[in-house]
């Protein structure tokens, strides 16, 4: 097979200033769900997590795994049927019904006291519980700690500005030993606003470095017909182990 390390060292850029200061309310990621601009969900799930599965979980079992930013993650399915519990956090109710709807898990949802207006969505076996709020406001509800964190679509969705409060959050959420798996995305800022935002490596280290060993698993190309119409000719997906220092 061809080596691609070369065409993978891709040029790293400092902060975009086309980037800096974009702003997407949650009533527009909700939209994207309304109306099905979701690009970013992976039916099939995400082949380099499945590649560096058991890199991840180490062979632990009965672990309490959490995805920021969820969305209808086939993954979250994954992790429920090797016997992990699985919390996850959504703004879009539509992606939570949708994800229990498409894995034909049947659920209850409750209001979330400390959250007006907020509600989670529990699966019938009581293995995964979807909250449904801003995830700014998540700790508000004392969901405890995690040993694994799976961060695909997170990071790279979220306001550039509202990232050191986004990492604060996550960190805060880890209990000893845990595993951080961050998948972020490199490609032109210049030529794309996003989101998915452009993460550069420096950005990553200044986020998580002082807690965490930081570790580059794989870069893969994953440029796809759909990301000419952001107006980029290439796509570089990073997948990073963090883990407690």
């Amino acid at each position: 097979m061809e080596d691609t390390r070369t065409f993978l060292d891709v040029k790293e850029y400092p902060e975009s200033e086309v980037q800096k200061n974009r702003v997407l309310t949650l009533e527009e990621w909700q939209e994207k769900w309304v109306s099905h601009k979701i690009g970013f969900h992976q039916e099939q799930g995400h082949q380099l997590l499945k590649k560096h599965l058991d890199t991840f979980l180490k062979g632990e079992n009965g672990l309490r795994v959490f995805f920021p930013l969820c969305g209808k993650a086939v993954e979250m399915k994954w992790f429920a049927d090797l016997g992990h519990s699985v919390i996850g956090v959504e703004i879009s109710e539509l992606g939570i019904r949708e994800f229990f709807t498409e894995q034909n898990l049947s659920y209850s949802e409750e209001p979330m006291m400390e959250i007006p207006g907020a509600k989670v969505f529990k699966s019938s076996s009581g293995n995964i519980s979807l909250y449904c709020c801003n995830l700014f406001d998540l700790p508000r509800a004392n969901i405890g700690k995690f040993d694994r964190i799976w961060d695909r679509g997170a990071l790279v969705a979220v306001n550039p500005g509202d990232r050191a409060r986004y990492a604060d959050i996550m960190l805060s959420l880890t209990r000893k030993g845990f595993q951080y798996l961050l998948a972020v995305l490199s490609y032109d800022p210049t030529k794309h606003a996003g989101p998915p935002f452009y993460v550069p490596d420096a950005e990553v280290k200044k986020l998580f470095g002082s807690k965490c060993n930081i570790h580059c698993l794989e870069k893969a190309d994953v440029f796809e017909e759909r990301h000419k119409s952001w107006g980029i000719d290439y796509i570089v997906e990073k997948l990073y182990l963090c883990t407690e220092k």
